[in-house]
């Protein structure tokens, strides 16, 4: 039966927690019995069980779109920081037995076709994320001066000191490749006296960008391109980018670090901030890949660095700031309960929403647990130029 077997498993694996199951009128207790109970799950229909069991964290997330479960005591988050610090893989790795009867509620339930495998398509829209970004609409890790800085302060945080890091000096150019809503380059003008040039092969970004631009009276220092980096032409002080190497193809690795290089100015820097993967293999999570982002990577620090090297790109700093996307998406997912009764509901059904909260949830529980990184590497095309004595 699989809700014994899935008790099994988290009484094997949960060393520093206690969880309760609520499954109808039974109480059920998995994890260290010493430990008090924080979190209580309840289980609206059977096949919660079966699904976490067959499909780990997808399982649990279509179960959890599906209203199969809620989290009535502690936060969904807490629960995936629990599964997730506690490493039930390697468990059920280290025990073949276990490990071999997953294996056949797995076999058997492929035999019966799988649940949810077909993606659901929305026509994700600015009035989604409207609800929960700042008024920047910077959709990349902020940077916490304090666990209790809001959302704005903690982007702003994080464009100043990008701009800092990179050293912006008033007249010089500034390149921001996948530049999003135009955040960066609207706060380094303004605070930092470049002229910006954004690229983005998003149409409704370079649009976007564009009117925000042209709003902050900006249009005669900042322009917005629809383009892509491989057409890259011209030369810039300083380059920049944010949030896009996760999306880039490990096939055009080259082809993006070689990009930059051809555009960087003799004694110019750049800076790449990007989701990371802090181990040997990358292992994609299935829900992420499934619903929000497909086809996207977590590049090794390994790949960054390699990739800098061929291109005579000198590696100034390198900064791994992950525990502050924990603080920022805790953030988000708090707007965006805020604000989601704005969305159109025939637009944005509760699946969606559901949805779209695990999402958030796992992204603050990888951040406290997983082995994902957020890197910004700081570089230069000449390693023989001044360098500050101390990190921003």
């Amino acid at each position: 039966m699989a809700r014994n077997l899935f008790l099994k498993l988290l009484n094997a694996s949960l060393a520093d927690a206690r969880i309760l199951f609520r499954a109808g009128d039974a109480d059920l207790f998995a994890g260290n019995a010493e430990r008090e109970c924080e979190i209580t799950v309840r289980v609206n229909r059977e096949r919660f069980f079966s699904r976490v069991l067959c499909y780990g964290n997808l399982g649990m997330g279509e179960a959890f779109m599906d209203e199969d479960f809620d989290v009535e005591r502690g936060t969904l988050h807490d629960l995936l920081h629990v599964l997730l610090r506690n490493r039930l893989d390697r468990k059920v790795e280290g025990d073949p037995r276990l490990a071999l009867r997953i294996l056949g509620t797995r076999l058997a339930n492929a035999l019966r076709g799988k649940e949810g495998n077909v993606r659901s398509h929305y026509d994700i829209g600015d009035d989604l994320f409207e609800t929960f970004l700042d008024p920047t609409l910077t959709y990349s890790c902020g940077y916490a001066g304090s666990p209790d800085d809001e959302l704005e302060r903690l982007q702003l945080n994080k464009l100043d000191r990008i701009c800092r890091k990179l050293d912006l000096r008033p007249g010089e150019r500034l390149l921001d490749i996948g530049c999003g809503f135009g955040g960066l380059l609207i706060h380094a003008a303004k605070n930092f006296g470049v002229t910006g040039t954004g690229i983005t092969i998003s149409r409704r970004h370079s649009e976007r960008a564009g009117a925000r631009v042209s709003e902050a009276g900006l249009a005669r220092s900042v322009r917005v391109e629809f383009q892509d980096f491989r057409s890259l032409e011209g030369e810039f002080d300083k380059v920049v980018s944010v949030g896009m190497m996760e999306h880039v193809p490990r096939s055009q690795y080259r082809r993006y670090f070689k990009s930059m290089a051809r555009v960087l100015a003799p004694q110019g820097k750049g800076l790449v901030h990007t989701i990371g993967c802090n181990t040997f293999r990358n292992e994609h999570d299935p829900f992420i890949q499934k619903y929000i982002f497909p086809a996207s990577n977590q590049p090794r620090l390994s790949e960054i660095a390699a990739h800098l090297e061929r291109n005579r790109l000198g590696i100034l700093d390198v900064e791994n700031i992950v525990r502050h996307y924990g603080h920022t998406v805790l953030r988000w997912l708090e707007e965006f309960r805020r604000n989601r009764h704005r969305l159109d509901r025939a637009k944005y059904d509760e699946r969606f929403n559901r949805m779209w909260e695990y999402y958030f949830a796992c992204g603050i529980a990888a951040a406290r647990a997983s082995d994902s990184a957020v890197y910004q590497v700081l570089f230069t095309k000449d390693c023989a130029a001044p360098m500050p004595l101390h990190r921003v």
